[in-house]
């Protein structure tokens, strides 16, 4: 069974970008962020070694195609977008993306075989909880205000109750939950 997961970060006021989508806030995110803490992997390695998978929004991938050495090496990525198309894809990375137009319940039954999906992007991540798609959440705040930008959580069609599964704090002032919805009997 596809499990899909989210692991994200976003400042206490619950922001995951600056209004214009850069993320110099965030640690180790761009080469202008602050540095990782030292010694502190918040848990990203064994997250990722339980993805297969990863889908993100067009917004999300225009912000991570640059990396070099690529993020996503040995994991299937998709991109969420009407926009995009695999000629619109950097040369190096053509076979190693694929894109999908939507739906997001569409993109989710062609999944077959995935085991853990990463579900990254504040649109991607938002319409998989409205299509009730997500299994886990793990946020990770990080110590600082941001006063505006792109939320975390936009508009819902109603409540998603969620249950909460561990938090951790870390030295360096992050503090990351980890929440699973309750879906309806």
């Amino acid at each position: 069974m596809t499990a899909f997961l989210v692991y994200i970060a976003a400042s206490v006021d619950g922001f995951i970008a600056r209004p214009d989508g850069t993320l110099d806030w965030l640690p180790g995110a761009q080469p202008d962020s602050p540095p990782m803490p030292a010694g502190e992997d918040h848990g990203y390695d064994a997250f990722m070694a339980r993805v297969d998978t990863v889908v993100m929004g067009r917004g999300t991938f225009d912000t991570v195609r640059d990396y070099r050495p690529w993020p996503y090496a040995g994991k299937r990525l998709i991109v969420l977008s009407r926009t995009l198309t695999a000629a619109g894809l950097p040369p190096d990375l053509h076979g190693q993306v694929e894109v999908h137009p939507g739906p997001v319940d569409g993109l989710a039954a062609a999944l077959n075989g995935a085991q853990g999906v990463y579900v990254d992007g504040g649109q991607t991540l938002q319409a998989f909880l409205r299509a009730g798609l997500i299994d886990e959440l793990t946020i990770t705040r990080i110590p600082v205000l941001l006063g505006a930008g792109r939320p975390l959580f936009g508009v819902l069609d109603a409540d998603v109750p969620l249950r909460h599964v561990r938090t951790q704090s870390f030295p360096s002032g992050f503090v990351q939950s980890t929440y699973a919805p309750i879906r309806p009997t």
